[in-house]
């Protein structure tokens, strides 16, 4: 989403490089392209203003710290002020104790409504939390049918409300059995229109007046820009929002709603979409999201994501196995999967420091996740006893192994040739340390 705005505002920096100290000429070059990047990035223009003012007060008041050149120094300041204009403070959801806490959800129809409120039923779901969605639409076709598809995709509870039911009932009788049920996670699906009218905001103002959410959350599309800031404080002085959820943020918008929610509403992004998948749904954390912005990666929120993909059990057991050198196929397997389940792999390469520069020419086919796919089916063609003991695989075994995965035997061999210099490394590094390893990658390159 941001590989443009993140490959001007580095452009930007490196001017500084080489510099002796930062002046007030060669910071207002730097301004000019920074300013340049963020307004073709739709940024709003308040916003920009605002942004440049901080930037330029920081950099030309404060000595360059002795232990950063000016282009560090300079890339620290833009940091600090971009995670302040995309929005300091706790952006988690707050609610109740006890009973159920109820989440609104608003916004123009086409936003991903229905979709979001999936992805936020299994984010609170994966917390152990009993969760209900209430079909609040009662107006576009098929609307109450496809939360049902999306509830029983998660694995949650949907409200079935009687036939003739309005929406205003529809949501009091959902909190009546979320009640009695014990519902931790209370999600109201409700109706959108294509454009903001008196009805829709009349309906929400009567939903939220009798159920009192804990959180009113209105759902923009990331593509549409800052041109979607009118319409949430139009609904914001309905409804009194508490936080946004920007979808589609994995496309290929410019990155400008993001950047200006915050300033130019004055309401917190909760969460971000980055993917069709119902887990595709991330907390909104603005200093992770300014250092994704600027390219310098997300290594906490990587951790996080490599934690809820890998078994901590499993994990061990791998550890142990690999001290005495027993690194096998389905150790392999293993990693495979846990990485997939991690996300897509532009998106977790995206997350390592440096690494999105680097990417910029690389198009998406050139990652070919289609590629881990078949490199897993092969694993999977093959019997336990292979994947445990890769020295019986010969001539005869690889091409059963080839039919069974649907593809070639060089592939398969491909893939033997692969796992064997994995292998090497980790016995290397068993030997002799992180050093080893590095003379070993070194060696293979040549």
């Amino acid at each position: 989403m941001f590989e443009r705005l993140t490959e001007r505002i580095q452009e930007a920096v490196k001017s500084l490089k080489g510099q002796g100290r930062i002046t007030e000429t060669n910071v207002q070059e730097s301004l000019r392209a920074v300013r340049m990047a963020l307004l073709e990035a739709d940024v709003h223009v308040a916003v920009v203003k605002d942004f440049l003012e901080g930037v330029k007060t920081k950099a030309l008041g404060q000595e360059v710290l002795k232990s950063l050149s000016p282009d560090q120094h300079f890339i620290k300041i833009l940091y600090d002020e971009m995670a302040r204009v995309l929005g300091e403070g706790d952006p988690r959801l707050k609610f109740p104790a006890f009973g159920p806490g109820v989440i609104l959800l608003a916004g123009l129809q086409g936003s991903g409504k229905t979709t979001t409120a999936g992805k936020l039923a299994k984010y609170f779901a994966k917390d152990g939390h009993p969760v209900m969605l209430v079909p609040a639409d009662v107006y576009r076709p098929a609307a109450r049918q496809q939360l049902e598809t999306v509830g029983k995709a998660v694995g949650v509870a949907v409200f079935q409300p009687s036939p003739g039911d309005k929406p205003l009932a529809i949501c009091q009788k959902a909190l009546e059995e979320a009640r009695k049920k014990g519902i931790r996670r209370l999600i109201l699906d409700t109706a959108g229109r294509l454009t903001v009218d008196q009805a829709l905001m009349e309906e929400l103002a009567q939903i939220a007046s009798a159920i009192k959410p804990h959180e009113s959350l209105y759902v923009a599309d990331a593509m549409t820009g800052q041109s979607a800031m009118a319409t949430v404080k139009a609904f914001h002085e309905t409804v009194s929002l508490t936080g946004v959820i920007l979808t589609k943020a994995d496309g290929d918008a410019r990155g400008g709603a993001i950047l200006s929610v915050k300033s130019v509403t004055g309401l917190p992004v909760k969460f971000v979409g980055v993917g069709e998948k119902y887990d595709a749904l991330e907390p909104f954390l603005p200093d992770r999201m300014a250092s994704r912005i600027l390219g310098m990666g997300d290594v906490l929120g990587l951790i996080e994501k490599a934690q809820e993909a890998v078994d901590e059990r499993e994990a061990a057991d791998m550890a142990e196995r690999l001290r005495h050198s027993e690194f096998t196929l389905e150790d392999f397997r293993a990693q495979l999967k846990a990485m997939r389940k991690m996300g897509p792999l532009q998106q977790i390469l995206g997350m390592l420091p440096g690494v999105g520069g680097a990417m910029k020419n690389v198009e998406v086919s050139d990652l070919d996740e289609k590629r881990v796919a078949r490199t897993e089916a092969i694993l999977n063609s093959m019997t336990p006893r292979e994947r445990s003991h890769y020295q019986v695989i010969d001539g005869s075994r690889r091409k059963r192994i080839a039919r069974g995965a649907g593809v070639s035997v060089s592939e398969v061999n491909q893939l033997m040739k692969q796992f064997l210099t994995m292998r090497k490394m980790m016995q290397q590094l068993k030997r002799s340390g992180l050093k080893g390893m590095m003379r070993s990658m070194g060696a293979m390159r040549k």
